[in-house]
């Protein structure tokens, strides 16, 4: 049995469908079909949140790994800080290959984060809010997601945060930037050659997670038939965007607009080359 297989068959035990998923588990429709369909495994907390609403243990959902119920945290025990569920999957086969800085790492961030229940503060990780940012400065994320320029891979949610990186605003007004809001700017990594002359392998581009539609001719982060690109996007017509490559040695693509989600859209590469 494989991974795709026992998530559809808790999802029958449980009569409960792709949206239910999606609300229990805080992801997208779109990465729920992907590990239905296996295209996609989870990992990390998305894995222990799938687990949580599929009643099931972690490690016998990612794995097969001993019985539904072995090692799973009990997530309905009263009382239980973040910290207690922490410590849980550590002890969990989910844990076991984390280096001891790694675990003291996650609990000091768990119990933190607890601190912070009682008080009512808003929580932020230690290294997003030692950037302290003034009124003219935009703290923007770098997410773990690559989008390929020349074969595509597939999408995650933006979840993982590597680093983060502190912007004043005049820069982003000198270089004629404008975005739908601060909230929405993201940094992701290019891969691939495709675009190249424009944004070369493993360049840093800045994106605006706001705009999720077409709104002209422009570069988006965009995923086609299942796999994620950055491409020019031009519309033909009515039915078609056409994908281009700014490397003159890829063929552009015709594709159906219904077939075409759009993500983000592009604004900035970081080496001061607007889109």
């Amino acid at each position: 049995m494989e991974f795709k297989d026992r998530v559809t068959a808790r999802m029958k035990a449980l009569n409960l469908n792709a949206t239910d998923i999606s609300k229990l588990t805080g992801v997208s429709k779109a990465t729920v079909s992907f590990w239905v369909s296996g295209t996609n495994g989870a990992k990390g907390k998305n894995l222990l949140a799938l687990a949580k609403a599929l009643d099931c243990s972690p490690d016998w959902l990612s794995d097969g790994v001993g019985g539904i119920d072995s090692n799973q945290v009990d997530h309905s025990k009263p009382g239980m800080t973040t910290a207690d569920l922490v410590a849980q999957m550590l002890s969990s086969k989910a844990g076991k290959n984390l280096s001891d800085r790694a675990r003291e790492t996650m609990l000091a961030a768990a119990a933190e984060a607890d601190s912070h229940v009682d008080t009512g503060q808003p929580y932020q990780a230690a290294n997003f809010a030692a950037l302290r940012p003034t009124n003219e400065e935009i703290v923007i994320r770098q997410y773990d997601i690559r989008a390929a320029m020349g074969h595509g891979q597939v999408p995650p949610d933006y979840t993982e945060v590597v680093r983060n990186l502190v912007v004043r605003e005049e820069i982003l007004r000198e270089k004629g930037v404008s975005y739908t809001s601060k909230t929405a700017l993201a940094m992701i990594s290019g891969w691939g050659q495709s675009m190249e002359g424009t944004i070369n392998d493993k360049d840093l581009v800045i994106v605006d997670k706001g705009v999720q539609d077409f709104i002209g001719d422009g570069i988006y982060v965009l995923t086609w038939h299942q796999e994620l690109y950055i491409k020019r996007v031009m519309r033909l017509d009515e039915e078609n965007y056409r994908l281009i490559s700014d490397n003159q040695h890829y063929e552009n693509q015709t594709a159906r607009i219904d077939d075409v989600t759009i993500h983000a859209k592009v604004l900035l590469i970081w080496n001061a080359r607007k889109a």
